[in-house]
């Protein structure tokens, strides 16, 4: 005879052997998985721990949608439809299952689980603050970001690498990537034109990362840079002559300096009339002019076709009656198309390079001309940079966080085998007042030769621009 039977039925023994407990999804060993055809036990929630089992019953609903989605097919369709196929999971979940949540948890669960189907799940808030401008995912449970220059760590965590990778495969899918162990590594572009770069094993050991470079819906202006302290007015003013003359300009910074902001305030001195075609890796460039055809490169597919580089979409930029073309950043052959262009009627031409100064930049342009594998010697090559290139603007980032022009040379001529230069501006650094950097900028006195050209246009040359003012010690 079993024990419970032989007590009383008010033995709390006995009581105890007639009741049900409900367990912590978290203390429970997880099952082997079910066909879809099996039903699914309603979620309880316990009483205590509210958070923590609101996020176990979210994660056991999302593995639930996502299952149901892939059943459906749901994701090869639009997001309408993927948006409105989750909300009928929730409403069906939240009508039919007994799940203890209150009316703000339920709005809330329906908003998570959209985001972590469609968006960037945990990530969502970092992305709404608009002083973020890099996120850094390390690990699951590490993820760092850069506020006004500076990194620091956030209390942001994804549930486990699986969460993670999940939230990859989803930013990859939706610009028709793919990323797993056969293919460790994605660059890819959100909706916002954000940069992502995500990694998983293989190749990153401790497990998926993931890399967000934040380019907001609108852009910085010029004037917003110039109050930022990147410049004052009457490197402004040069800037906007040079864009006037079409002066042919590299920009050249290390990463992260600015140097596509940059590039964005500088071009907003291109007149509206002007054909413009931007060529980028990942499109991001925002510009206010109206005729603007937007380019950008493709990777290859699983089966290694359908590759278009940044040297066939500037070849066959020349084919579209260009008045300018805006290279995002050169990183190989098609240096060598971009700097024929410039010498062969196409002035006016804007791009960026990494570099940390513009000798360095000459130096790195040299090498990439050399990518395009045309045996060319060294004189040859650094005559053709001498010919194309006008300006070499510098940027940085200082310690302070605040991004600076360093540098604006000028491309004289060369001699023997050397590009000749001469420094316009520069930005003259003083010291240090607290974590701030201190400093000018200053005019060094020497007046570009390309000013010759606004007189022969017959406007006046604003020689008070390049001249070295007192106590700056120019």
């Amino acid at each position: 005879m079993n024990e419970s039977q032989s007590l009383s039925p008010d033995d709390p023994r006995a009581r105890l052997a007639r009741s049900a407990f409900t367990l912590p999804g978290e203390r429970v060993r997880a099952a082997p998985r079910v066909s879809h055809s099996a039903p699914v036990p309603p979620v309880v929630l316990s009483p205590r721990s509210r958070n923590s089992d609101y996020l176990v019953v979210k994660s056991e609903l999302h593995a639930r949608l996502l299952d149901e989605l892939n059943d459906q097919n749901a994701f090869s369709t639009g997001d309408e439809r993927l948006t409105a196929a989750v909300k009928e999971f929730v409403q069906q979940v939240l009508d039919t299952e007994d799940i203890a949540l209150n009316e703000a948890e339920r709005k809330r669960l329906q908003e998570d689980l959209l985001e972590e189907t469609l968006g960037v799940g945990p990530l969502a808030p970092l992305m709404a603050d608009p002083a973020v401008t890099d996120i850094l995912v390390n690990r699951h449970d590490l993820v760092f970001v850069e506020r006004f220059g500076r990194l620091e760590q956030t209390d942001v965590r994804f549930r486990d690498n699986e969460h993670l990778l999940r939230i990859i495969q989803r930013i990859a899918s939706q610009v028709g990537r793919r990323i797993d162990e056969s293919s460790p590594m994605v660059d890819a572009r959100l909706p916002d034109g954000s940069r992502v770069n995500a990694t998983v094993p293989p190749i990153t050991i401790d497990g998926p990362t993931l890399s967000i470079r934040r380019f907001g819906r609108r852009r910085l202006r010029r004037d917003e840079l110039m109050r930022l302290g990147m410049f004052n007015s009457d490197i402004s003013q040069f800037l906007e002559i040079a864009i006037r003359l079409r002066k042919n300009i590299l920009i050249s910074g290390g990463t992260g300096s600015g140097k596509s902001t940059f590039l964005g305030a500088v071009a907003e001195s291109i007149p509206n009339h002007e054909r413009i075609i931007t060529i980028e890796d990942a499109a991001e460039l925002i510009l206010d002019q109206v005729n603007v055809i937007r380019k950008e490169t493709r990777p290859a597919n699983l089966e290694g076709r359908g590759r278009i580089t940044a040297r066939d979409l500037v070849i066959n930029s020349l084919r579209m009656r260009p008045d300018r073309i805006i290279v995002g950043e050169v990183r190989g052959g098609e240096a060598l198309d971009m700097l024929q262009a410039m010498n062969t009627g196409h002035d006016g031409g804007l791009t960026t390079v990494h570099a940390n100064s513009p000798r360095d930049a000459l130096s790195r342009l040299e090498t990439m001309v050399l990518m395009a594998r045309l045996d060319l010697p060294s004189r040859a090559i650094r005559e053709q940079i001498a010919s194309a290139l006008d300006l070499i603007i510098h940027v940085r980032r200082y310690e302070d966080g605040v991004r600076r022009i360093e540098v604006i040379s000028e491309i004289v001529g060369q001699e023997s085998s050397v590009i000749q230069m001469d420094d316009i501006f520069k930005f003259q650094r003083k010291g240090m007042r607290g974590r701030n950097v201190e400093g000018d900028f200053i005019a060094t006195g020497v007046v570009p030769r390309m000013l010759r050209d606004v007189a022969e246009r017959g406007d006046d040359i604003p020689a008070h621009l390049f001249q070295v003012k007192r106590g700056t010690g120019g």
